[in-house]
């Protein structure tokens, strides 16, 4: 979307084509994953208007810095409805109850300006003749011709990276990390971070940060959302994916963090045969395994499986779980059996230091729901560094997360305005 805004800037009428639906008829969706465990492989959590994005936390602190100008992204979300307080604070949050508005409002700007949104409009194939892009095909076999197509599908487009495979289009490996959701009550995360029975109102929710190399590896918390709620966020029948968000406020019961693992090429040795695609094979059999640990027995299941914290160090199967805000449910299972030995084994470490560095972190009153996949994408789509296009198909431009460009709302805006500025350039 951002790459759009920046092209409409030089003039340009672009062509946004949404695989997935509008944010309103997108709700409807996310309803049916949480109430009647059903995924629309079309439309989900991560597919569908603005993307993950539109349904993420709204974090916005990037380390991006060097790449673009980050003040222009975040003033143009305050332009499209997004709180002035973006602009001034250290770790700016817009929240997820908040951000379809401004994702609506970046909509209508572009259909206002000469642009083109077309939603349910899945692309299927790339036009190529003579390593030069000619355009691209959708779903019902219309083609739309364009000498420059921005290729920025979000990190769960998997069937990209098939077509993309196919069509013997270079991509590569990516490292990524993979683990699981932790949540804790948030009131104790309140009392150990502040070193009080009670918050002030006038703190804000508790949040952490923690890191610890185990084993030559890095286990780290990732996207915590202090007053959070653990999301569905399969894009698939037979998967269970979680992820996590806030509300603007951060005022429910719960803290939750992913805390994962990095991958690494000996992880992968059981799927080399599948060449660049091997991270991507390996992240979907974790994410089949934890849909058939939790007893998930159709394609409609998105039960979780789930471990109180100091059980899963000792290796023992939970009596009971407590409650969680993973709406589809949670079952009880033994998730280090259930994850691979090099993750698990690792992930328990990690806490063990995690308990040290944080006294009373290392709880039964906390839960962790597998399966935490979605962190990046394992796949890369190279791309010249100074035309942004694919090394060897001119008029291609990889962008953002899904192409390993990115790693959040605000770096993956910066990549998509950078590669509309590319586009740009050749027509000066």
């Amino acid at each position: 979307m951002f790459a759009a805004l920046r092209l409409i800037e030089l003039g340009f009428k672009p062509i946004v084509l949404e695989r997935g639906k509008d944010v309103r008829s997108r709700r409807r969706d996310l309803a049916a994953i949480n109430k009647d465990h059903i995924v629309n492989p079309e439309s989900n959590y991560c597919f569908g208007e603005g993307g993950a994005g539109t349904y993420s936390d709204g974090k916005l602190y990037t380390r991006s810095k060097k790449r673009g100008d980050v003040n222009d992204i975040l003033a143009t979300l305050v332009q499209h409805g997004a709180p002035e307080a973006i602009l001034v604070d250290a770790h700016p949050h817009i929240g997820t109850n908040k951000l379809p508005n401004v994702v609506t409002a970046i909509r209508e700007t572009i259909l206002n300006s000469g642009g083109e949104i077309h939603f349910n409009t899945k692309l299927t194939d790339i036009i190529i003749n003579d390593n030069q892009v000619e355009g691209v095909i959708t779903h019902t076999g219309k083609e739309i011709m364009a000498k420059h197509v921005i290729l920025a599908t979000g990190h769960s487009a998997r069937d990209i990276y098939y077509l993309l495979n196919d069509k013997g289009v270079a991509i590569e490996s990516k490292p990524f990390a993979l683990g699981v959701r932790v949540e804790h009550p948030q009131q104790l995360i309140d009392s150990i971070q502040y070193h009080c029975n009670e918050r002030s109102e006038f703190l804000p929710p508790a949040s952490y940060k923690l890191v610890q190399q185990v084993k030559q590896r890095g286990v780290f918390s990732f996207c915590m959302c202090p007053g959070g709620i653990i999301a569905p966020c399969a894009t698939a029948p037979g998967e269970i994916v979680t992820n996590g968000w806030s509300p603007s406020k951060r005022n429910n019961p719960y803290a939750n963090s992913g805390v994962v693992v990095t991958v690494e090429e000996e992880d992968l040795k059981p799927y080399a045969k599948y060449g660049a695609l091997a991270g991507l094979k390996f992240q979907a059999a974790i994410e089949q395994e934890a849909f058939k640990a939790a007893g998930n027995n159709s394609e409609k299941g998105q039960l979780a499986p789930a471990q109180r914290l100091v059980d899963f160090i000792k290796e023992k199967t939970s009596n009971n779980l407590p409650e969680c805000s993973y709406t589809p449910g949670i079952v009880s299972v033994p998730l280090h059996q259930v994850l691979p030995q090099a993750i698990a084994t690792r992930l328990q470490e990690g806490f063990k230091s995690f308990g040290n560095k944080m006294k009373g972190y290392l709880t039964n009153e906390a839960v962790i729901v597998a399966v935490e996949s979605r962190t990046s994408s394992p796949v890369k789509i190279p791309r010249n560094k100074e035309t942004f296009q694919h090394p060897d198909i001119k008029g291609l431009y990889p962008s953002g997360e899904g192409a390993g460009y990115a790693g959040g709302i605000v770096s993956a805006a910066i990549d998509g305005q950078k590669c509309a500025e590319a586009i740009g350039l050749l027509k000066l």
